[in-house]
């Protein structure tokens, strides 16, 4: 959608503005004019009375990395609907805008925002409205300069620093905005306050026919209040585990000495991010109404899915290279969002160190409490030692280990002694389900031989799987 208070463009006419000067490079080089959208020819840029060069800033470039690369054994590449590639070039040409004026963590996290801000402008077909989580260790990073570039092109920005949650409740609808929250971080704290209504717009909306009920209207009717809009949420630090899993997740850093974009500045790079922005319309707006029967193919499950699913309809509607890197980038980010639950979810990192403890004693079969917490304790860089008031002790561990199945028991060692323990074997499916060791190789089921007739069937080899089938899961009971 067009915004009227901004400097129009159109295919009959180009909006003027200073060439863009990156710093360090100077002044990019003239591009051709090429063909529009619609297959023909245009025309000859308006020149601005200042400077007499084309109106668009820079040529586009296709950066040729590894996730652009068609997979052979990956998904189909899809032809670009349109003329002649028009989505592709689109993305293309937003995918270059965006990355003069923010240095992303990867390749992958810039192919994501891209798709992330085309899939703004089909919202109304999507069933679900992909967050994302623009983070950042400390503030100057360039979260906040992401969300200007993100407001200039996505659909119906509305930025929600202070903006009451009763006017974003009243805003969304049939066509709903794209919302953009700075400072997440003070929505999610301690110090949230009366903003909790807005925390729990943002965690509803993610899905659609997902409402909201208040009461409302001077009869104080019951209401229902859709919630479903897409979000761009930026803060310090990581966002709660109920946005997290339903974001994007762009790992912002500081930029290195060397790491150069164009300074943002609104008389040239606001027209050129809404010339972007209606081109984005003008393509997808009339697609709306057949995505909402597109089911793409997928490389991830479950929540992941209904996250990049948006994104990926956007790829394959673009056709060309996108598809196969968008299905790259989906995997490279999703792996890299596993690995990160590993290293700071506490559950998962005490299941992590337990397993180190048993592979560094040689493979015991049970492990007294005590001597597991001492091991743990003495790690310097896991958190055990500061856990609680004076460091991890039994009770915290049992605590810990409950919500998998685990718990201690009574058990005779060699030397005829009991004590509390932890068997291996009670570690074995927590292992496999919350953190799986990527070293390990997964067995191939192999199909027997047919055998030979007159011959009896060879025996079965390799060794018993640990423990018999019904017997006894944890430690042995003392009698």
């Amino acid at each position: 959608m067009k915004d009227p208070t901004s400097p129009a463009t159109s295919k009959s006419s180009s909006v003027a503005w200073p060439p863009i000067a990156v710093p360090g490079q100077g002044l990019p080089r003239e591009r051709e004019v090429r063909p529009d959208v619609g297959g023909t020819a245009t025309d000859t840029p308006h020149r601005s009375s200042r400077d007499s060069r084309p109106a668009e800033a820079s040529a586009p470039t296709t950066t040729s990395d590894s996730a652009g690369d068609p997979d052979p054994g990956g998904p189909e590449v899809h032809e670009g609907s349109g003329a002649a590639g028009e989505g592709t070039t689109l993305l293309d040409d937003l995918r270059t805008a965006i990355g003069r004026y923010v240095v992303l963590p990867s390749d992958e996290a810039l192919t994501a925002v891209t798709l992330w801000v085309a899939a703004s402008h089909i919202q109304p077909g999507l069933q679900h409205a992909p967050r994302l989580a623009v983070v950042g260790p400390t503030k100057g990073c360039g979260k906040s300069r992401l969300l200007d570039v993100l407001y200039e092109t996505v659909h119906q920005p509305m930025m929600t620093v202070n903006t009451s949650p009763a006017v974003v409740f009243r805003v969304i609808g049939k066509n709903p905005p794209t919302l953009l929250v700075d400072e997440a971080d003070t929505i999610f704290g301690p110090k949230a306050g009366d903003k909790e209504d807005l925390r729990g717009l943002l965690n509803a909306g993610h899905q659609r026919n997902r409402p909201a009920w208040r009461i409302s209207g001077p009869e104080h009717k019951p209401t229902a209040f859709p919630t479903f809009a897409m979000a761009a949420l930026a803060g310090i630090g990581d966002l709660p585990d109920t946005i997290m899993d339903r974001a994007i997740v762009i790992r912002m850093q500081k930029r290195k000495p060397g790491e150069r974009i164009t300074p943002f500045r609104s008389r040239y790079s606001v027209p050129e991010l809404h010339a972007l922005r209606d081109r984005l319309a003008d393509w997808l707006v009339p697609q709306r109404g057949t995505v909402a029967g597109t089911v793409p193919k997928m490389p991830v499950e479950d929540r992941a899915a209904d996250t990049w699913e948006p994104l990926l309809i956007v790829a394959d509607l673009a056709g060309g290279h996108w598809p196969a890197r968008a299905r790259a980038a989906c995997l490279a980010m999703t792996r890299n969002e596993v690995v990160q639950d590993e290293q700071t979810t506490l559950k998962t990192r005490l299941l992590r160190d337990i397993r180190r403890v048993f592979d560094q004693e040689g493979g015991k079969e049970a492990l007294r409490s005590q001597d597991l917490l001492a091991v743990l304790i003495q790690d310097a860089e896991a958190p055990w030692a500061e856990y609680g008031t004076k460091g991890l002790n039994a009770y915290h561990l049992a605590n810990l280990l409950r919500d998998f199945g685990i718990s201690p028991a009574n058990y005779r060692f060699e030397n005829g002694r009991q004590a509390k323990a932890y068997a291996r074997n009670q570690f074995v499916d927590a292992w496999a389900r919350y953190c799986p060791d990527p070293a390990a190789s997964v067995p191939t089921a192999k199909v027997p031989a047919r055998p030979t007739p007159g011959r009896p069937p060879a025996p079965p080899s390799g060794a018993l799987p640990p423990g018999p089938p019904g017997g006894p899961a944890g430690p042995r009971p003392t009698r």
